[in-house]
Parts: C-alpha cells; structure tokens; sequence
C-alpha cells in the first residue's frame, strides 16, 4: 500500500516518538511532584470538590470514577514509567497493536490529569500535548511504514501552532505591528530565565529584527509545511531554530520542546528504510478513520483562526483532540510580582519581623538571578505571574495557599524555594504585597550585583491569620 505509507520517514517516526516520550516523561513528573498542594485532598484546587461539580462528560477522566491522593500518585508514577519505556523504545518490541495500546496509557493517564486540572492546568501545551500525543498512537511502529496521512495531521497541528500565534499577535496588541514588543516582552514575560536580562538589554534595532523574523517564521514559513521535500524541512528546521531562541530566552514549560517535537515530524532524515510488510487492513482502516474524525473535528478551529474575534489556547472537545492555540497576544509593558511575607509578631505592624518567602522561580530577591526550569514547569510560579496581573484571577486558590503557609504545609512549602520559618514555628501572619519589578541597567548590575529593581506599589492582601486563632495585644 504504497499510497498509505511514507517508508522514506521511518527514521523521522523513530526521532518524533522518541522526543514525545520524552516530553510526556517531564509532564508526568510535574504532576507528580506537585499535585498534593495543587489538586490533591488538601491541595488548593481539591479535585474531589471539582469533580462533584462537573460531570464525566465535560471532563472524561479516570478521577472522576474514584480519587484519593494515593490513586493519583499511582497513576502520575504510571505515567513516568510507560513514558520511560517508550522513550527506551519498548513499542518497537512489540506487536502493531501492542506498540499502539502502550501510547495510548500515557495519553489516557494525562487527559485525566489535564481534565481535573482547572487551573493549574489551563495552559495551551496541555491540549498540544494531548493532541500530539493521540496521534502518536497511530503512527505505528517498525512492523509497519509511517502512515502519510498521520504525517501530514502532524504537519496540520503545527501549522496552526505557529499560524495561529502570529494571527493572534497581528490582531492583538499594536506593538507586535510596529515591531516593538521584545522591547518590553523578555523583562515582563511570566518567569524569565538565566538569559533573558540579557536579550532584554539587546539593541532595540535586534529587537526589531526579531519580532519580524518571528511573523514570518510563523505567518510564511508554515505554508511551506504541506510543500515537497526539502522544502518542508527546511521550513521545520526554521521553526526549530526559532522555538531553541525561545528556550534560550525564558522559562515557558515544554511548549518550545512540544512544538520542536512537531517540527521533528516534518523532517526527513537520510537512511535506508528497513523492509517491512504491508500495513494490516485492519490497521489502515483505524486510520483512516481517525483522520476522518479529527479532519472533521478541525472546522471549529479553523473558524475561530480566521475568525476577527480569534480565541487563543482553547479546547473544542473534552478529549482535546484538536485545539486552538496562540500566546503573546497582547504584552504588559510593566512587571508586577506579589511577595508574599509572614512574621511570628503577635500584633503585626508595619514595623513587625516580616520575613520573605522565596519562590523557586519567579522573581523575589534582587539579587537573586533567574534560572532555568523549562522543559520542568513550575505550576505555582506561572500562576502567581497571573496573580499579580488580575487579584480576580487568583481568588480561588490563593486565599488556600496563605491558609496552608500558616499552617508550614509540608507539601506546600515544596513547591517553594525556601520557607523563612522552620517547621515547628509557623508565621502567626502572613501578607502579601504588590511590588513593581524592573530590569535593572548594565551600571546597576555592576555596582549593586542586583538583576531587578522593585518598588512597592501597595498592599496586595493584608496581614491574615488562620481562622479561630486568638492573639493577644
């Protein structure tokens, strides 16, 4: 069935499933290391208490069968190790439909993560990642030659990856019209990296240049996908040069690595293929069944791309089989940060020991210089970016996480750099206030050794204590 498969792009399979593997293995070990203080029984955002309100077929997940922190762990380690596995290359020992049902777990176990989520998990790699990782179930292994048209839905996604974030940003915020936008993007975006003080300090002309080559790397460049070879991969490796720019430049999860994943997909790499036999009917009618499906399933987000009132990062099933993306719609020319203090006063005064708590990644201390997380993401940090955005948008989580840091939450305080209380004496207080922070100049670093200038702003939330606690004056 020459028609159906591509023997030519079996080392391209190879890479791409191999570097998914990979990726699903990091999301599996966030959400491992840090569902108890987001999601869990005690956690910020309880799914037992979500899963009471939404019913299983607006969010399909195996948690909303049973939950209990222990199931969750169970099943987030599960993930770890089937993606481990693959990325060893076990599909390849085994059977078509063997290889197949082995993709198909850790896609099952993280779109029941994803859909009990909430916020924590509300970010557009999510879906890109369940979405890619659904495809892959379908691409095969060595008993058979990658089928074209599950190549091409690979090349349909990141095309509307990259398409769908430069619309977005030529009909969202104007600076990204005039060319101005990194003038204020690497200093205000939502957790900066070790680099990213320096490409804010970059010549305003190179920062022109950049934000041009990123609209045609992803206005121009990604019609070049659906061209022959080498065309095609010389549009992907354009977009794997500039998503590499990105990681460089910040901490953005795995959506750079997710979308160079993809990109992966679209390059052919040299090699004899291997001899191997025709595809089974059965597994050619699957797929093309499948591709019927998601074909189908992709009228909505095309609508919503050429749409004047496009969407960006949205899910138009409860499975995310395909999705609507985008980022960097608009950009804040200003970076506020909440600090979050608390002091074992008995009357807190403005006066009063309060002590700083220090996030693993967001910017807290001046002096301390930003460092590389990505492709690991750190949920509360990103969120706290939104925090200091919007008071609205943290409200149902944060007064939780000032409840569980009176409280010295073991599993809360993981997810933070460093506690300034020990564990037998928790804050009596905590507050949490609202600072403006900015790069600081070359002549500033050189003389305070500090990256970031701050300047108070206002009280973000005042002094609070656990409820019952009785202090005396």
């Amino acid at each position: 069935m020459e028609w159906f498969t591509a023997s030519d792009y079996w080392l391209t399979r190879l890479v791409f499933q191999r570097a998914l593997a990979a990726v699903y293995l990091v999301a599996f070990l966030t959400a491992a290391l840090q569902f108890r203080a987001l999601i869990g029984r005690r956690g910020m955002l309880p799914v037992p208490e979500y899963v009471e309100r939404v019913p299983f077929k607006r969010a399909p997940s195996l948690f909303q069968l049973h939950y209990s922190d222990r199931f969750f762990a169970l099943c987030a380690w599960a993930g770890c190790a089937v993606s481990a596995a693959l990325l060893a290359g076990l599909d390849s020992l085994l059977p078509l439909w063997g290889g197949m049902l082995l993709w198909l777990v850790p896609w099952v176990l993280y779109l029941s993560i994803v859909n009990v989520g909430q916020t924590w998990y509300s970010f557009g790699w999510e879906s890109l990642l369940l979405e890619v990782g659904f495809l892959a179930v379908f691409l095969g292994n060595d008993e058979v030659a990658p089928p074209l048209v599950v190549l091409f839905l690979l090349r349909w996604i990141l095309f509307r990856v990259e398409f769908g974030a430069g619309l977005i940003k030529m009909r969202g915020d104007a600076c990204w019209r005039r060319l101005t936008c990194l003038d204020h993007h690497h200093e205000t975006q939502p957790m900066p990296g070790p680099l990213s003080w320096f490409f804010h300090h970059l010549p305003r002309p190179l920062h022109r240049v950049e934000v041009a080559a990123n609209h045609v790397t992803q206005l121009v460049v990604p019609f070049a996908l659906f061209t022959p070879q080498p065309v095609a991969t010389g549009a992907a490796a354009l977009m794997i040069v500039t998503q590499l720019w990105l990681v460089l430049s910040g901490n953005f999860a795995w959506l750079n690595w997710i979308t160079i994943v993809l990109a992966l997909s679209a390059v052919r790499f040299p090699g004899d293929a291997p001899d191997v036999p025709d595809a089974p009917l059965w597994y050619v009618v699957l797929v093309l069944a499948v591709s019927a499906l998601l074909a189908g399933l992709s009228l909505r987000p095309v609508r919503n791309m050429l749409s004047r009132h496009q969407v960006m990062n949205r899910s138009f099933d409860p499975l995310h089989l395909v999705n609507t993306y985008g980022a960097f719609g608009s950009v804040s020319r200003v970076r506020y940060e909440v600090v979050v203090e608390g002091t074992t006063d008995e009357v807190p005064r403005a006066d009063s020991d309060w002590r700083e708590y220090e996030f693993k990644g967001k910017p807290g201390d001046p002096r301390r210089w930003p460092r590389q997380f990505a492709p690991y993401h750190l949920r509360l940090d990103w969120l706290m970016w939104f925090a200091a955005l919007s008071p609205a948008y943290a409200d149902p989580w944060f007064g939780r996480l000032v409840e569980r840091l009176l409280e010295n939450d073991r599993d809360t305080l993981k997810l933070l750099r460093r506690s300034p209380f020990p564990p037998d004496e928790p804050p009596r207080f905590v507050r949490a206030r609202l600072f403006r922070y900015r790069c600081t100049t070359w002549r500033e670093l050189r003389e305070t050794g500090a990256c970031w200038d701050r300047t108070y702003v206002r009280e973000y939330l005042p002094p609070t204590r656990l409820a019952g606690t009785v202090h005396r004056p």
